[in-house]
């Protein structure tokens, strides 16, 4: 092969067919990733809490949180596929997740089994907000596909924060 047939590094460009404007795809496209890195690190969180949650409702609680990191493991893949589908580039590195991911991470060598479910109830109630931003600005550039899509995110992560909170309730002596 010569060296003008190999193709140069960043040469190919990556470039979908749609008919969606490019603001358009810059913009869901924005909203996408930063929900998905989102995604990458409540996954995280929620199974860092699996791995560490103890007391005497730990069977509960460990069941819940794998049950619910691995939905929420199944739903990176197609937020990922929807940034392509419509022409964008999606996140690439630990490092790019790091800048967009709004989610904190909790470090923390112990956390009590009821700030967990706490916590993560906040984190879920956090993303069903930034999904209905991201479903807006879908809604905004005439994208169906997305704002369908992500019409089933904000009801999973819904049911999370039920969860969460019905499985949180009483467990500080609180009642709520």
């Amino acid at each position: 092969m010569s060296k003008a047939e190999k193709p140069s590094r960043g040469a190919a460009k990556l470039d979908t067919p749609t008919d969606l404007s490019a603001n358009a795809v810059g913009a869901i496209t924005d909203e996408l990733n930063a929900c998905l890195a989102d995604t990458l690190a409540l996954y995280m969180k929620t199974k860092n809490f699996h791995w560490h949650v103890s007391g005497p409702h730990f069977r509960d609680y460990h069941l819940l949180l794998d049950e619910q990191s691995a939905e929420i493991l199944a739903s990176v893949d197609e937020l990922a596929e929807r940034v392509r589908k419509i022409g964008g580039l999606t996140l690439r590195s630990i490092g790019h997740i790091a800048k967009l991911q709004r989610t904190q991470d909790n470090d923390e060598e112990f956390v009590d089994a009821g700030a967990m479910l706490r916590e993560l109830m906040s984190d879920n109630k956090e993303m069903v907000k930034n999904l209905r931003k991201a479903h807006e600005v879908a809604d905004e550039n005439g994208d169906v596909g997305t704002a369908s899509l992500l019409e089933n995110f904000i009801d999973a992560t819904e049911k999370r924060v039920w969860f969460l909170f019905e499985a949180s309730r009483g467990v500080d002596g609180s009642g709520h």
